[in-house]
């Protein structure tokens, strides 16, 4: 199969080339990535020579559809994903988004390729602390943030150009993932080196926030079971049951690394912080058979803490201009305490 992997030297695009050459060795894959700030190819480097990589923009009509007359599947992971610097500037989250998914359907809608989008719970907006409620297929959009509601936008498209012009697409929504190669801008990322590098991390608020998180892997094999099992035109929500709390989720790093579970401080919430992600993936599960492999989510965590450990020449780079960014914006509102 000829794949076109947008995005694919960031974060979940990276894991999925190496998780689709590692489960399937006969693909071709072409990669297509911006190498924004978040994308490195740095993340692709053990897979270099297995790969074709394409320095440009999913902005770029005449490249896009170049690339996707060459291919059988597009897989769609590039987009801007940093809620607190969608609030700074979101123009960027509209060109990529929105401008850059609609590039890509009109692609695919002219060559009839196979099209597969993904997107994030956010844009269901939040739940309450205490609501029992996940988000299913059918919850309504209800995006709080230029991130999700760009991405929103995005799906709205895939659905529009699927009943429209009956382009062959699907689309997932996934809870907040973590593994390799993910950016210290994000959250599990930035607590793991920050404790690594003797540095107290820093919590939003109060930490009750909720995410239902997701280890990357388990995230890019649900992919796989949609691009072949799924129906077409339809949402599938990718989740592994893994709520916590961002306190809880600081205090086990810090146990996992050896470190006083207390040694944390509280920053100022950000704007329009959303309560609680929670997905009900069962639809995925019953219909397409699939089940994640990290069910324990502390497994996971040290599996990540140790990946972050022996791969500092990867994560290094970016550390210092990642809280040089920080340092403006939080301001300490008290220190973690024993419950």
């Amino acid at each position: 199969m000829r794949m076109l992997v947008t995005g694919g030297a960031g974060f979940i695009g990276a894991n999925f080339v190496h998780r689709t050459l590692a489960t399937r060795p006969d693909a071709r894959i072409t990669v297509l990535d911006a190498l924004t700030y978040a994308g490195t190819r740095a993340s692709l480097a053990p897979v270099a020579d297995r790969i074709t990589f394409v320095h440009g923009d999913i902005c770029d009509a005449d490249l896009v559809n170049r690339l996707v007359a060459e291919t059988d599947l597009v897989v769609h992971f590039a987009a801007e994903s940093h809620n607190d610097n969608s609030l700074a500037d979101p123009w960027p989250f509209v060109r990529t988004n929105v401008v850059g998914t609609t590039t890509l359907l009109q692609a695919v809608r002219t060559h009839d390729v196979r099209y597969h989008h993904i997107s994030t719970d956010e844009v269901y907006g939040d739940l309450e602390l205490d609501d029992p409620a996940r988000f299913t297929e059918t919850t309504p959009y209800n995006p709080s943030s230029p991130y999700s509601s760009t991405k929103a936008s995005s799906d709205l498209l895939v659905r529009a150009w699927a009943r429209s012009f009956g382009i062959r697409a699907t689309i997932s929504n996934c809870s907040n993932n973590y593994g390799p190669y993910q950016h210290v801008e994000k959250f599990i990322p930035r607590q793991i080196t920050n404790v690594l590098t003797g540095v107290r991390p820093r919590l939003y608020g109060t930490g009750a926030n909720v995410r239902d998180w997701i280890h990357v892997d388990d995230h890019n094999d649900a992919v796989w079971t949609i691009v072949e099992r799924g129906e077409l035109g339809q949402t599938y929500l990718i989740g592994a049951d893994g709520e916590a709390n961002n306190r809880t989720v600081v205090e086990t790093i810090l146990e996992l690394c050896g470190k006083d579970p207390n040694d944390f401080d509280f920053v100022t919430d950000r704007p329009g912080h959303d309560l609680r992600y929670a997905i009900d993936s069962t639809r995925l599960r019953t219909e397409l058979g699939w089940t994640p492999t990290y069910s324990d989510f502390r497994a996971g965590l040290t599996a990540t803490i140790d990946w972050y450990r022996t791969n500092e020449n990867w994560w290094r780079p970016q550390k210092d201009a990642t809280e040089a960014v920080y340092a403006g914006t939080e301001r300490v509102t008290g220190a973690g305490s024993r419950h």
